[in-house]
């Protein structure tokens, strides 16, 4: 009788991806095999609470019931068909999105760089056909110290070095303005300008919450000036702010709405450009598309997302624990925090380095039980699944301030 292969061990699993996978993450080094809501288990069985959720991809936690079962179901019935042929699954989850967003068509695509890459070519579109920008000439304006993915058009108009520095030449037509500068981005908006694309929250940036009043800013001045508003909350959306869209914060409605991660709920990529209709409505066939897009197993797992989402509950979870989590890092500053920024439960944590690298936080913490990630300099971020407790919640801050000796 052949004997059952051995389970590799951690350390041998990573020194097997070491020549077989691109180098392009550095990852905490935790292997892990197994997850349920709000934990993760790796190949040794070692538990640790997942503070990242994904960078928002699991704002449900990790396998939620509804969400399974609505992949189980759609499983048996329909995987893929392309956008040739009509799906019985694609109505329904573009109605229910459109209602939960308050726009009015849906754009699905995969990934959110595609949701991105997709939103920037409606906007050109949308500058020929409608605004009358000459052709080839429209520009959009973006913000400093952005993420929005890292595609070559995307890259073209990041200033994080690491992210452009070797993958030249770069994608024209962008212009790049302080973040939170309203008088910056008045100057920067003229007659070629398609669309203003911003992040309500800067994720990577180190969740970089811009003043009161900015967004609705944005909205009046690109109202104004003729051009969109397109507000990428592929990581800030969809409950993890304690509202189902940040730009609500400000009772702001962009004219395009860039939405990703967790709509996927964890399970397969999904993402979608939401828009008004006169801005969608530039599309015609053959001008854009994906295979993969608007796939009957995603949108099962999408319209599961929203119906979660249409409730309340995790809107109403991440602003009543986003307390929890505020105050918690509000005892912690002078303590080995310099300071932090947070809405609902989102939080970039600047711990001071003189106690160590985000990356040094973050092995600490990990040896802890407690899985985050770090970003520039010393900087680290909190993004838990929505379904955490109060009292996870209170452990992993308990883990945070034991690191920071």
């Amino acid at each position: 009788m052949t004997a059952p292969a051995r389970t590799r061990t951690s350390a041998e699993l990573i020194r097997a991806e070491e020549p077989v996978l691109a180098h392009n993450y550095h990852p905490l080094p935790v292997v892990v095999a197994r997850a349920e809501g709000t934990w993760v288990e790796d190949v040794e069985g070692k538990r640790y609470l997942d503070m990242l959720a994904g960078y928002s991809a699991l704002n449900f936690g990790h396998r939620h019931p509804a969400l399974v079962e609505a992949a189980h179901r759609q499983l048996d019935q329909l995987t893929l068909t392309s956008r040739a042929f009509h799906n019985d699954r694609l109505a329904e989850f573009a109605e229910r999105l459109g209602e939960l967003t308050g726009l009015d068509m849906v754009l699905p695509m995969n990934t959110g760089a595609e949701a991105v890459e997709s939103g920037i070519k409606v906007a050109r579109k949308w500058a020929y056909d409608v605004k009358g920008v000459p052709a080839d000439r429209a520009t959009i304006v973006v913000a400093a110290e952005n993420f929005h993915g890292r595609t070559t058009t995307i890259v073209s108009f990041s200033t994080d070095e690491t992210a452009r520095a070797g993958f030249g030449p770069f994608t024209p037509g962008f212009r790049i303005v302080p973040y939170n500068d309203l008088a910056a981005l008045e100057e920067a908006v003229d007659e070629t300008t398609a669309a203003v694309l911003i992040e309500p929250i800067q994720g990577e940036a180190g969740v970089v919450i811009p003043d009161e009043g900015y967004l609705a800013g944005v909205r009046e001045l690109t109202r104004r000036k003729g051009c969109l508003f397109i507000a990428d909350e592929i990581q800030s959306g969809l409950g993890r702010t304690g509202r189902t869209l940040a730009v609500e914060h400000e009772d702001v409605v962009p004219d395009v709405l860039l939405l990703g991660k967790a709509l996927g709920g964890g399970i397969v990529p999904v993402s979608a450009v939401v828009a008004r209709r006169e801005v969608l409505g530039v599309l015609h066939p053959g001008e854009h598309g994906s295979t993969f897009g608007g796939n009957p197993l995603a949108a099962a797992v999408g319209t599961a997302v929203v119906g979660l989402l249409e409730t309340g509950e995790f809107q109403r979870r991440a602003a009543d624990l986003g307390v929890v989590l505020r105050d918690g890092l509000t005892e912690l500053v002078g303590r080995g925090v310099l300071g932090f920024r947070s809405r609902g439960l989102w939080a970039g944590v600047d711990v001071d380095p003189a106690i160590g690298t985000g990356r040094e936080i973050s092995e600490r913490l990990m040896r802890e039980g407690v899985l985050v990630k770090d970003t520039h300099g010393s900087t680290i971020r909190l993004a838990p699944p929505l379904t955490i407790t109060a009292e996870e919640l209170r452990s992993a801050l308990a883990a945070l301030e034991k690191v920071l000796v």
